[in-house]
């Protein structure tokens, strides 16, 4: 290896995660953290500790200029964003690269196509990555629209070009109804954004959130690591993982990885990445590309065997791939546990001391977390403050181990949303593995409900 120093650019489980993977690899960590971190533990780990702000994170962990001057003054040689923060930011990586200093991820212009929705879907399009049907561009005239909606099918969607949040935007389930939601969406999205425009696309009613993880050396080589399922959300924000998903065959998941490999190989992609897509009616459907390291890879390690962080240091420093495709081989279940300091209930935010802390351990259990004893959780940053990771046989068995591994965790000084999990693992859906994107938010508003009477 030339990497010696890693100067890791983030915080919490994942700055320790980072942290545990170069210190395996023999090489020296530096820290930096806000003022509000000086006590966590990845900043006590490392071989060095700069601080490079104020709590807010625009000031400190978004402080490119402090974190460019904190890696020239440790003469560290390289860098790893982690996840958030600054990890998708094509500028900042370029600026890395600029100094002298290795990238931990992907190239910039990757970064920046990927993090242009339009231009990533017109990439993913060229590369042979299914998309969800729709118009090519704006709909000009109900005559376009009628065709357009015709060809891909009803149920569609009408969408504002410009803006979001879900103004401009109507589902057409019949084609009598095109026309007056057509121009209702037009005129939402004129009176929203001053822009009138819109497009149509299939309508997924009801559809899983699959991703597969996809790795390449930069030159031209690059394989999948299999599919997780993310489908367990709330407000867009997940909750739960799994791999391998509970309703894609060996099949499909041969197929789309194949889809999705030869795609970052014709990109020359370096490092980690995820494709994500909705799945319905044995359909993938590719929603975005996101060029970094994601907070549920433990699940792909374990039923893969191959450190995820290992591997973005070693490409990043001119290694190949320390594996082929037909070297990967998935084994077993693994499901991961957000757990996050707030309320299981109403999900606001108990950040606060830590008076007792008691980790869940045994055989294929795993625990990603910065937390100790003692431990202030600070208010100014993402409220996640533990991923439980296990590992079993099979779906039933990585269940039960999963059970009996939220029942001893402890976190106490706050409230966490480890009763949701041990909640959630009760239901006879998720058992069964029956649920989609939906699914949550209506099981929340039905034991809201429930709670209430």
């Amino acid at each position: 290896m030339t990497i010696k120093k890693i100067l890791i650019a983030n915080r919490g489980e994942i700055a320790l995660r980072i942290h545990r993977a170069a210190h395996e690899m023999g090489i020296k960590t530096v820290a930096v953290h806000s003022t509000a971190d000086e006590d966590a533990m990845h900043v006590r780990l490392a071989d060095e500790a700069i601080c490079v702000g104020p709590p807010p994170a625009t000031d400190s962990y978004l402080n490119i200029p402090n974190i460019i001057s904190a890696a020239e003054v440790s003469h560290a040689d390289a860098i790893h964003p982690g996840y958030g923060f600054l990890s998708e930011n094509a500028k900042f990586a370029e600026i890395v690269e600029a100094h002298g200093i290795k990238w931990i991820g992907p190239k910039p212009e990757h970064i920046r196509t990927m993090g242009d929705k339009v231009e990533a879907k017109r990439t993913a399009g060229a590369l042979g990555i299914p998309l969800v049907p729709g118009s090519p561009g704006p709909v000009e005239n109900i005559e376009d629209g009628k065709r357009i909606a015709e060809e891909i099918g009803y149920p569609v969607i009408v969408k504002a070009a410009s803006g979001g949040g879900g103004r401009g935007m109507q589902v057409v389930e019949s084609p009598d109804k095109l026309e007056s939601l057509m121009s209702q969406a037009s005129n939402e999205a004129k009176a929203a954004f001053g822009d009138p425009t819109v497009y149509i696309e299939k309508y997924l009613g009801d559809p899983r959130h699959i991703e597969f993880q996809v790795f390449g050396d930069g030159n031209g080589h690059a394989v999948h690591l299999g599919e997780r399922d993310c489908s367990l959300q709330r407000r867009h924000q997940k909750v739960l993982e799994e791999a391998p998903s509970p309703v894609i065959s060996d099949a499909q998941r041969a197929e789309m990885g194949t889809t999705v490999a030869k795609a970052m190989a014709d990109m020359a992609y370096r490092g980690a990445g995820t494709i994500e897509f909705l799945y319905e009616n044995d359909e993938f459907y590719f929603i975005e590309m996101n060029t970094r390291l994601q907070v549920e890879h433990p699940v792909t390690e374990m039923i893969t065997g191959i450190d995820l962080v290992r591997e973005q240091i070693r490409v990043a420093d001119g290694h190949p791939l320390s594996f082929q495709q037909e070297d990967i081989q998935f084994h077993g279940h693994a499901v991961e546990c957000r757990i996050n300091a707030e309320d299981p209930k109403n999900f606001t935010p108990s950040p606060g001391k830590v008076t007792g802390y008691h980790p869940a351990g045994g055989m294929h259990v795993r625990v990603d977390s910065g937390l100790y004893h003692g431990y202030v959780v600070p208010p100014y940053y993402d409220s996640m403050i533990a991923k439980l990771i296990v590992y079993g046989k099979n779906r039933e068995g990585c269940l039960m181990r999963l059970r009996r591994a939220l029942d001893e965790f402890v976190i106490e000084g706050m409230k966490t949303t480890i009763p949701l999990h041990r909640e959630l693992l009760d239901d006879p859906e998720f058992q069964n593995g029956d649920y989609t994107i939906k699914w949550l938010e209506e099981w929340l508003a039905k034991n809201a409900e429930s709670d209430e009477t």
